[in-house]
């Protein structure tokens, strides 16, 4: 008298439910983390500055002077 609710099945619905939902989590867990720590406006100027002066393009002179007009 189980009306059919422990039929051979249920446990695939089941396992795959709880991979959907724990799957669920770990994406947002991945995106909250890439949204707090990711780069801000400020971080990719200095990014590409840093690039410059690796690259020779510009003097260590020039890029403490622009790094300090980027920083305010």
């Amino acid at each position: 008298m189980m009306w059919g609710y422990f039929d051979g099945g249920n446990w695939l619905w089941m396992a795959g439910m709880m991979v959907l939902f724990w799957g669920g989590i770990v994406v947002l867990a991945i995106f909250a983390i890439r949204a707090f720590t990711g780069t801000k406006g400020n971080d990719q100027a200095l990014d590409v500055l840093r690039r410059r002066l690796a690259g020779g393009e510009i003097t260590p002179e020039e890029f403490e002077r622009t790094r300090k007009a980027l920083q305010g």
